[in-house]
């Protein structure tokens, strides 16, 4: 094992609900009412049934391997080479989410909270925290996700009921005004911001891994209440066209209510640094997997140090990142979430392979 630490089953909820909100609470509306509009929240629902459907999948690969993550199993279930370049891609598919989250990070406070930081700042101080954490391992930061979780549950709730009375129901019709297909391509692309195969970097480290599925099917299905929740809001507070429009329609949101958007500002940070502590830590942990090391840790510095060029290179702006994910990302995301999984369990079962 390249981890020494263990977690329970309610960590691992726990870290699965927050990548699930991830950066989607704070840029998901935006892209949902863009083509949905009204219907953003029905896209969102489907989205997150989405999710829930392709979790049985990535369970029965868990159970099947329970003493490998999906870098070990991918080689043991394809041989030594394809596994290998198979592996490859998903260290590539984690390494470059970890750098669009983290642009998206920068982004938003040089434009939103510290206007006269430089983003280079920012991003160098966000990675360090990351990997700081990282370098902890993955016991220290669930623990530190248990405790946060009931802050994130808190800020939620404050920001629930301050901006319930402002919700116009009106706003959320008429339903189906464009018919199903818009609805539906909106729902494949937010089910492409979701990226719950990276948790299988974490599915052996669960002590009852039998009943690890059962938690990141309840971690999913809680963060995609939240965020359903936090898009019917938005529809319903600001309406279709000005959640479009808006770059960060929930804290645009936030914003109407005094100064309430330091509690959606709160509420993002903590979900969006455990999902790229996440995304970087599968990184270097399948790195160490694929080139037989026994820690990962030494990856830590270097990946750092590219990432930080990365992240500034992968977004020219805000815009640009918009048409990415709707044009680009969701069917690059859609290869590894499922087709790479479906082949891989049908490879399995008919090679009979097993990880006991």
């Amino acid at each position: 094992m390249f981890e020494d630490g263990k977690i329970g089953v309610r960590q691992y909820t726990v870290l699965t609900t927050l990548f699930t909100i991830g950066t989607s609470i704070l840029i998901a509306p935006s892209g949902l009412a863009a083509e949905a509009k009204q219907d953003a929240w029905i896209a969102s629902v489907i989205g997150i049934g989405m999710g829930l459907l392709i979790i049985p999948l990535y369970n029965a690969l868990g159970i099947r391997f329970p003493r490998m993550t999906i870098a070990q199993y991918t080689e043991e279930i394809l041989g030594r080479w394809v596994g290998k370049t198979v592996i490859l891609l998903y260290i590539t598919f984690f390494f470059i989410l970890t750098a669009l989250m983290i642009s998206t990070l920068g982004y938003f406070i040089a434009s939103q909270i510290l206007p006269e930081t430089p983003i280079q700042f920012i991003i160098i101080l966000c990675l360090s925290v990351v990997i700081m954490a990282v370098r902890l391992g993955l016991e220290v930061w669930a623990r530190a996700a248990e405790i946060f979780f009931p802050w994130i549950i808190l800020l939620l709730l404050i920001l629930l009921i301050t901006l319930l009375p402002e919700v116009k129901l009106l706003k959320l019709q008429p339903m189906f005004e464009e018919g199903f297909k818009p609805i539906l391509r909106t729902a494949f692309t937010f089910f492409g911001l979701q990226q719950p195969v990276i948790l299988l970097m974490i599915f052996p480290y669960v002590k009852q891994t039998k009943r690890a599925g059962r938690g990141l099917f309840t971690g999913t299905l809680l963060g995609g209440l939240m965020l359903i929740l936090i898009t019917i809001l938005c529809i319903g507070v600001l309406g279709a066209d000005l959640t479009a429009r808006s770059t960060y329609p929930s804290f645009s949101l936030a914003k109407k209510i005094g100064r309430s958007e330091a509690v959606l500002a709160g509420l993002w940070f903590i979900s969006i640094f455990f999902k790229i502590t996440i995304c970087f830590y599968a990184s270097a942990l399948g790195l160490a997997q694929t080139f037989k090391l026994k820690d990962y840790r030494p990856f830590l510095l270097p990946l750092g140090m590219i990432m930080t060029v990365l992240s500034l290179l992968v977004y020219p702006n805000q815009t640009y990142a918009q048409i990415f994910i709707r044009t680009i990302w969701t069917p690059y995301a859609l290869t590894y979430m499922v087709i790479f999984p479906v082949v891989l369990f049908i490879v399995a079962r008919m090679r009979k392979k097993t990880g006991t």
